[in-house]
C-alpha cells in the first residue's frame, strides 16, 4: 500500500475521509474490502461501499486484479494520499540535451503546375421501389393480472334461506332463538330489525332438523374480535352452512331395500391332476374330460 503525504481534497465527504483515514492506519498489506472494513467500521456495507466509490472517483484509491501462481484472480486495492500518484505515474527520467548540430540549408525545388482535379458530378440515382411493410405484429403483453381490479363487478351474494313454509310454529320457534341468543354469546346482541330479518334463515334450518343447540354452535363458535356487526356475520352463517334437507320416506326406503345378491362359482379339485377350476358341482376339469373323450373315440 504506497502512502504520500497529500491532504484530502474538501469536496469529499466526512465519510470518505473518515474511512480513509481509517485505511491509512492499519498496517502494510491489511485487507481494505467492503465486508473487511464492515467487520472494524460500525457503518454498513452500502455506506462504506458509497464511501470507496467515492476516494476510487477521485484517485485516492485504486482495484487492480492480479492473477496467482494457482490461475485464481484476485483483486488487490491500492490507497495513495496523493492521487496524482495515481492519475498521472512518474515519467522515466529523461537524458541530457545534446548539443545541436548545424542543418544544411533546404534547397528550394522547382515549382510544379498543380494537377487538374476531376470532378466528379453526382447523378441522380432511379428511385427504389417501394416495398410494401407489414404491420408489427401485436406483442403480447409482459404481464398478466391475475387479481381483479378494485372496479371488477363482484357476484351477486346468496339469499338467506327460506323454509318452504314460514308457519307460525316455526316463525315463533325462529324468533324465541334469536331473541335468546345473547344470553349464551352476549356479543351477539341483535335489534329488532335484525331479528325479523334473520327469522325465515332459522326456520329453515328447523325445518331440516337441526336442534337449537346445533344452530348456535354453527353462527356463534369462534367469531372474529372485535365483533362489528353480529347481524351479517350471522347471516352469512346462516347462508352458507345450511344443512342438507333431511331424507324422505321414500329415500329410507331405497336404503332399507335389500341390494341384489351375486352367485359365486366355488372352486373345486380335479379327480385326475388334482388341479382347482370353478363348478358347482366336483368331477374333472376341462382338459382331462377332453383327453378321456379322445381316448374313448380313438379306442372305438
Amino acid at each position: 500500500m504506497a502512502r504520500h503525504r497529500d491532504p484530502l481534497r474538501r469536496d469529499i465527504s466526512c465519510i470518505a475521509v473518515g474511512l480513509a483515514v481509517r485505511i491509512q492506519s492499519l498496517p502494510q498489506g491489511a485487507k481494505v474490502g467492503i465486508k473487511a472494513l464492515a467487520a472494524r467500521c460500525r457503518e454498513g456495507e452500502k455506506r462504506i461501499a458509497a464511501a470507496l466509490r467515492e476516494l476510487e472517483a477521485h484517485g485516492y484509491l485504486r482495484r487492480v486484479r492480479d492473477r496467482l501462481p494457482s490461475g485464481r484472480i484476485i483483486t488487490r486495492t491500492v490507497f495513495c494520499n496523493r492521487p496524482t500518484a495515481l492519475l498521472h505515474p512518474r515519467r522515466p527520467a529523461e537524458a541530457p540535451p545534446q548539443p545541436a548540430k548545424p542543418e544544411p540549408a533546404p534547397v528550394p525545388a522547382p515549382m510544379q503546375q498543380p494537377a487538374p482535379v476531376p470532378v466528379c458530378i453526382p447523378t441522380a440515382a432511379p428511385p427504389a421501389p417501394e416495398v410494401p411493410v407489414a404491420p408489427p405484429a401485436p406483442s403480447a403483453p409482459l404481464f398478466v393480472p391475475r387479481v381483479p381490479p378494485p372496479t371488477a363487478p363482484k357476484a351477486p351474494r346468496r339469499p338467506l334461506p327460506q323454509p318452504s313454509e314460514l308457519t307460525p310454529d316455526l316463525d315463533r320457534a325462529a324468533t324465541a332463538f334469536l331473541s335468546d341468543l345473547h344470553r349464551h354469546a352476549p356479543q351477539f346482541t341483535l335489534s329488532e330489525d335484525d331479528v325479523r330479518r334473520l327469522v325465515p334463515g332459522v326456520a329453515a334450518w328447523l325445518e331440516r332438523a337441526a336442534s337449537p343447540d346445533a344452530i348456535r354452535r354453527a353462527l356463534t363458535d369462534d367469531p372474529p374480535h372485535p365483533l362489528k356487526h353480529p347481524a351479517k356475520l350471522l347471516t352469512y352463517r346462516l347462508t352458507e352452512l345450511l344443512p342438507p334437507a333431511p331424507p324422505g320416506v321414500d329415500d329410507l326406503a331405497t336404503l332399507d331395500r335389500p341390494r341384489p345378491r351375486f352367485t359365486v362359482t366355488p372352486f373345486q379339485t380335479c379327480e385326475d391332476c388334482d388341479r382347482a377350476f370353478r363348478s358347482p358341482t366336483p368331477g374333472r376339469c376341462r382338459d382331462c374330460r377332453e383327453t378321456r373323450a379322445a381316448y374313448a373315440q380313438a379306442a372305438a
